[in-house]
């Protein structure tokens, strides 16, 4: 059954001012530059990369919580040409979970109020249906009723990051776009949030932009990934297709640094270090930005941008030889 698309990015580009030099013109970062990407209704699409490459920025311009040009379209609508008022209206319809859950948090507030403030800012459930609605959304993450009287600072992490999908379930969004929401959690809660995250999404439709740099993470929850390295998508594939035959030699190296929990195997596996950092994103290489540390770097790479295109079904990959 063919999936519907729930919001899909064409070309989206975000830059900030860089250093300013003396008697020179002011460095222009491109931090995300020219991505499109695809989100299907009741899906989820892992976005990975080095930190730095640009991910948390991408899921910041889809929202425009961050100004970037290019076109993205959310169920009919192009969130890039709203005014404010529609916007904020049309953001009942995304949310976003932070990666530091417990900053996101009021610490003058109880967590009751934490989360009716959403519902009485876009006018839901009021009066009466106030507070069960509240006892309802807590219980739907995992947390006893009682916890509505508590405020922050009494929390775990984990505590924490439930209170925020938590808030970000209140308005009955579409689409929550997660910002590396389970990394500051230990394994045993990553698990769990995890877990919740896939349940909530069977039971409500849900669909995510799960951002995170922990590929095992991405692997688990994700239906498609998408590859980023300085701004750009190099790779974009289903899941399982992904991990069992990476094409870009980007991903490869990604994907060999992942531990395997096989003793035998984990010895017997090759392993691709890259060599140096990421490139000044100011002024990235010409032609593949990958080819600074492209260990099958060639002469032609340094001329031609790669293009993502599509390799193989559903597969895509910007790379000159594969």
């Amino acid at each position: 059954m063919t999936q519907v698309v729930l919001l899909s990015a064409e070309g989206l580009t975000v830059s900030f001012p860089g250093r300013a030099r003396p008697f020179a013109k002011p460095d222009v970062v491109r931090a995300v530059d020219g991505v499109d990407i695809t989100i299907k209704r009741g899906q989820t699409l892992g976005l990975v990369g080095e930190s730095g490459c640009g991910k948390s920025t991408t899921g910041y311009a889809l929202l425009r919580l961050n100004k970037g040009t290019g076109r993205v379209m959310f169920d009919g609508v192009d969130l890039m040409l709203l005014p404010p008022e529609k916007l904020r209206s049309m953001r009942r319809r995304i949310q976003i979970i932070f990666q530091d859950a417990a900053a996101s948090l009021d610490p003058r507030m109880t967590i009751g109020d934490l989360i009716a403030e959403a519902l009485d800012l876009h006018k839901l459930h009021t009066g009466g249906s106030r507070q069960p609605r509240v006892r309802e959304l807590l219980e739907l993450v995992g947390i006893p009723q009682r916890f509505a009287e508590r405020y922050p600072h009494e929390l775990s992490g984990g505590q924490a990051q439930r209170i925020a999908i938590c808030r970000a379930l209140a308005v009955e969004p579409d689409l929550i776009i997660c910002d590396e929401a389970v990394s500051a959690l230990d394994v045993s809660i990553q698990a769990q949030i995890l877990n919740l995250l896939q349940d909530l999404q069977q039971r409500l439709g849900l669909s995510f932009l799960f951002i995170s740099h922990d590929l095992s993470v991405v692997r688990h929850i994700s239906h498609e990934v998408a590859v980023m390295y300085l701004g750009k998508i190099v790779e974009q594939a289903p899941t399982s297709l992904l991990f069992e035959n990476p094409r870009h030699p980007y991903t490869k190296a990604l994907l060999s640094a992942v531990p395997v929990p096989d003793p035998d195997v984990e010895k017997a596996r090759e392993r691709i270090v890259l060599a140096g950092d990421l490139p000044n994103p100011a002024n990235p290489p010409s032609g593949c930005r990958f080819r600074t540390r492209c260990p099958v770097a060639q002469s032609k790479c340094a001329e031609t941008l790669p293009t993502l295109h599509e390799i193989e079904q559903r597969h895509s990959a910007a790379c000159l030889f594969v």
